[in-house]
């Protein structure tokens, strides 16, 4: 993907050393990383992601991680703990807070407060910045 947004005949480039703004995790989003990385045996963090999908253009894909990548912008969460996003898709994401929101007595989500979103669907899963 890119690292260009097309945009009212501007084009914007995640230049960190300008529009820097970090990825983070709630207190909750951190208490259910860390219950699925001791459930799996491994890990460091979480890695957010997007792909071109869904009903509004791009949705978000989400993994854990192991081992951090060359092109990767690192946010500590907590000790041991942090949030991993590819440099190409900084653009997209930059200062998009993940949350843990409870559904019922044993299900949940995360949820992406994503400030660079100018249109998302319905159900949440995609977005579009444009």
């Amino acid at each position: 993907m890119s690292n260009q947004i097309q945009s009212d005949n501007a084009v914007s480039v995640f230049d960190p050393a300008v529009n820097y703004k970090p990825v983070s995790l709630t207190s909750a989003a951190i208490a259910y990383v860390k219950k699925k990385l001791k459930e799996r045996g491994k890990g460091i963090g979480l890695r957010l992601g997007v792909k071109k999908a869904g009903c509004s253009g791009l949705e978000y894909v989400v993994d854990y991680v192991d081992a951090k990548l060359v092109d990767d912008h690192v946010f500590s969460a907590e000790e041991n703990l942090a949030v991993f996003v590819n440099a190409e898709d900084m653009l997209f994401l930059q200062g998009t807070e993940i949350d843990f929101v409870q559904k019922g007595i044993t299900g949940g989500e995360l949820k992406f407060n994503n400030p660079n979103a100018k249109v998302s669907c319905g159900c949440g899963e995609s977005f579009n910045v444009g």
